[in-house]
């Protein structure tokens, strides 16, 4: 029997957070509920819902994951997909700003549904040897960019557990792609090849015209981790050039079209582990050290660059660059940068375990700037649930 339209009732509650004093809403209880990686945005334009992936169990047991609805008003819950009915396995979510398609990778190949009517379209066939990686749809929703890397001879059974494997994947990927698919069905097309491993892929928020993606790795090990496809000269350029105690990532497009990254300096691996430690390196540069922000412009320049006495996991900028939301170790924090001195602030604790990559916290601005969302397993280890905060416009 086909699931999808089943719906299910509030499980909303709200609290106040006991380290800031603010309200922050609980929007999932039941088996695992976890939302879009920032740089996709859960919400739908309007703030109104969420898209989100859900599966019952927790993370040691598995279980079915599908793509949810929830109504942030009145809390209902909607199945939009019933992937074990098509599909062996379905992951690489992501979705353009009005969620009215799905883009995935099933059974590995690349295909969006129709979140409407349920319809299913084949893009792109993964090459053979290869595996797809997480898409990015185009602005105005024609084209979905996705890398393909050749199949590390690796042990995979850590399944993203604290970053198992990371180092040696990242020695081991010799041969990727980057594919730019067509919306219609028609198929795509190879558009660069490279010799590293490839990842990040990302449409400019405002134009075809560019795209990134990442040399992915320890970032202390990545000697230039972001780049700039132009998809009309099919040109390559590093976005922002590294020096050799550089390691930078996290990279995202703001919305107005410039490339925010993380610099944390020499030593350090850009990952962190439930033991709070990096995974890679045990060694960084020393707490005198000061990472420091950036944002580039599609030409590649430097336009902006504010120091941090301290560094965060991962950080999504508000809509006019004034704010940043970020996960700290135990906290989601919010960290003013609209002048040249940054002031932080705790804005709720999520103490999640930092385990697997579905309870990374990934803290992401609502699209009118009113509401943060994370997720977290800090109630119960391998069940990550999704939280809202309410800001003020």
């Amino acid at each position: 029997m086909n699931k999808i339209g089943r719906q299910f009732g509030s499980e909303m509650e709200r609290y106040t957070d006991p380290k800031s004093g603010r309200t922050v809403t609980q929007l999932t209880k039941s088996g695992m509920s976890w939302h879009m990686y920032f740089t996709d945005n859960s919400f739908t334009l309007g703030d109104k819902e969420i898209i989100y992936m859900h599966a019952d169990g927790n993370l040691r047991q598995k279980g079915d994951i599908d793509v949810f609805r929830l109504d942030l008003e009145s809390g209902v819950r909607t199945q939009l997909t019933d992937f074990k009915s098509q599909f062996a396995s379905a992951g690489c979510f992501t979705k353009p700003a009005d969620s009215k398609f799905l883009i995935f990778v099933g059974d590995g190949d690349l295909y969006s549904m129709n979140l409407r009517s349920g319809e299913t379209t084949l893009l792109y066939r993964c090459p053979v040897g290869f595996t797809l990686g997480h898409p990015s749809v185009s602005h105005d929703k024609r084209y979905v960019a996705v890398t393909a890397c050749d199949i590390p001879n690796v042990d995979k059974t850590y399944a993203g557990e604290n970053y198992g494997g990371f180092k040696e994947s990242f020695y081991a990927h010799k041969h990727a792609y980057l594919i730019i698919a067509r919306m219609d069905g028609t198929g795509g097309d190879i558009v660069f090849e490279d010799t590293h491993w490839l990842g990040h892929v990302q449409f400019a928020p405002d134009t075809n015209e560019y795209i990134t993606y990442c040399h992915e790795g320890p970032w202390n090990y990545v000697q230039q981790r972001i780049w700039m496809f132009n998809t009309i000269t099919r040109h390559v350029k590093p976005c922002y050039v590294q020096a050799e105690d550089d390691s930078i990532g996290h990279e995202f497009w703001t919305r107005d079209g410039l490339v925010f990254f993380d610099n944390r300096g020499k030593g350090h691996d850009g990952t962190i582990t439930s033991d709070k430690t990096q995974a890679v390196t045990m060694d960084s540069d020393g707490p005198d050290a000061i990472p420091w922000i950036g944002f580039a412009d599609k030409e590649c320049n430097l336009v902006r660059r504010m120091d941090l006495p301290y560094y965060c996991n991962h950080y999504h900028a508000n809509r006019d660059n004034t704010k940043l939301v970020a996960d700290a170790v135990e906290d989601i924090v919010l960290i003013d940068i609209a002048q040249d001195t940054p002031k932080i602030e705790t804005l709720c604790e999520h103490n999640t375990s930092w385990r697997w990559q579905t309870v990374h916290c990934h803290p992401c601005w609502s699209w009118s700037n009113d509401k943060i969302l994370f997720a977290s397993d800090g109630k119960e280890e391998g069940r990550p649930q999704l939280y809202l905060v309410e800001m003020e416009r």
